[in-house]
């Protein structure tokens, strides 16, 4: 198995509900348990108006599942509440994933119905990864699918000449899913991120400087701008919106002189700060100090931004938390089972508004013959060859015989999963770009 992630060292095996346990302990009083079955992950759906969302945390998923083990402190803590018997018990002390897993590489475009992680195992073994696998799923598909849009809003991401986006929302989230949120948005293309550990765990840029509250420490806001020039040097980005912008940016350029790196505004106008300060920063000879907006930004904000004199984006709350749409709405459900003659049967959920298409799915994205994408094609009862279509098979192995294959985890994994997305995005049509509700960008079709 490959080295984890350092945040992800922590066991994960109790991440998970009461009933996964339970459905374990029955399926092995029925002598179900050791049946082979296939679940698949899926979005019935788009959040409303969202035209494409984005595969993320699958490097996050598999590094995971080398820590999803029962030590003694989690059986001690499952035997004193009574949760499963001595037999499950047992079971779970000597619990390894062993089995397959496929699905849409990190970083891939998914529509509503795409397979996006196909688990087959036993059906104790896959049973037990449901809630873990779907509370990392969804939330960095979450924030990928939302950074995603506000990458495109930027002009894409600086390799391909847009406007740098920095993820800098730590503490609107919470302390573990703010390193998630931080990985979720390099995949996608965001730049760097203030926050450390993600940096540490997969080597993702990182970036800071200052807040308000330096400035408000020293006697003068000139004190404050010395001092940080004096300890990052004079390319530091200094913050100006403490008390009055237009007296700020003059001293700014007074301390640190023509190579004072940027300028943040952090509030107030964004749009029309931008013109006059850099308007402001040239009539004082700065023409190459950049500048800086935060401030609760989003897609729409950042597109509003489009014609100002903005060199980059710092990008918080509305980003870790989805834009509007905190989870991917993914469930896990049985499509495939052994039965009693060792055969492989589909299954399917018929429950009105939540049905699930039965057997094990192949994914095919439709190409036209310049490789733009035209649909996405999913089959389950033949090969997707059979169906006649062009293009290129979205299911790759990820995991075979509880072995993580190598590429998909670490900074390599990251690196891998963001080059993913830009080949990915680049195939879609125009629409994607739109951000105003619409359908999603091309159709799935069942065959």
């Amino acid at each position: 198995m490959c080295t984890m992630a350092a945040s992800t060292a922590l066991p994960t095996a109790l991440l998970t509900d009461h009933y996964e346990l339970t459905m374990v302990q029955a399926a092995l009083r029925s002598g179900a348990a050791h049946r082979r079955c296939t679940f698949e992950v899926f979005a019935r759906r788009l959040p409303a108006g969202r035209r494409y969302g984005v595969v993320a945390g699958t490097g996050r998923v598999l590094e995971g599942l080398e820590q999803f083990r029962f030590g003694q402190a989690e059986l001690d803590f499952l035997e004193s509440r009574g949760i499963v018997d001595d037999a499950a018990l047992d079971f779970l002390a000597g619990y390894r994933f062993s089995g397959d897993i496929a699905g849409y590489a990190e970083g891939e475009v998914y529509l509503p119905g795409s397979p996006v992680l196909q688990v087959t195992a036993s059906f104790a073994e896959a049973c037990l990864l449901e809630t873990f696998v779907l509370s990392v799923l969804n939330h960095d598909s979450a924030v990928a699918s939302a950074g995603s849009r506000m990458v495109m809003a930027a002009g894409g991401p600086p390799a391909l000449g847009g406007r740098p986006c920095v993820e800098m929302g730590s503490r609107r989230t919470q302390e573990r899913s703010a390193t998630a949120a931080a990985r979720a948005a390099a995949v996608v293309g965001f730049a760097a991120t203030s926050n450390l550990e993600a940096g540490r765990s997969w080597g993702i840029p990182t970036l800071g400087t200052a807040a308000h509250a330096f400035t408000l420490l020293h006697d003068s806001e000139e004190e404050a701008f010395a001092a940080q020039v004096e300890a990052l040097g004079p390319g530091t980005t200094l913050l100006v919106d403490t008390y009055d912008v237009e007296a700020a940016v003059r001293k700014a350029v007074q301390i640190a002189g023509r190579e004072l790196g940027a300028v943040r505004l952090d509030s107030g106008d964004l749009v029309e700060q931008a013109f006059w300060v850099r308007k402001l920063l040239d009539s004082l000879g700065n023409r190459e100090t950049k500048i800086i907006v935060s401030s609760d930004l989003d897609e729409h904000a950042i597109a509003g931004l489009a014609a100002a004199p903005v060199n980059s984006y710092g990008v918080g709350t509305r980003l870790v938390t989805g834009s509007g749409a905190p989870t991917a709405s993914m469930v896990y459900k049985l499509v495939q089972r052994e039965d009693d003659t060792g055969a492989q049967v589909s299954v399917e959920k018929v429950s009105p508004g939540k049905a699930s298409a039965g057997g094990a799915k192949q994914a095919l994205r439709s190409l036209d013959d310049h490789g733009n994408a035209e649909a996405e094609i999913i089959a389950a009862s033949a090969p997707v060859a059979d169906a006649g279509y062009m293009g290129r098979t979205l299911l790759v192995p990820l995991v075979v015989g509880g072995e993580v294959k190598p590429g998909f985890t670490g900074a390599d994994g990251v690196q891998r999963a963001a080059q993913r997305h830009r080949d990915s995005v680049a195939e879609l049509p125009v629409d994607a770009h739109r951000l105003s509700d619409g359908d999603p960008v091309i159709p799935t079709l069942f065959v």
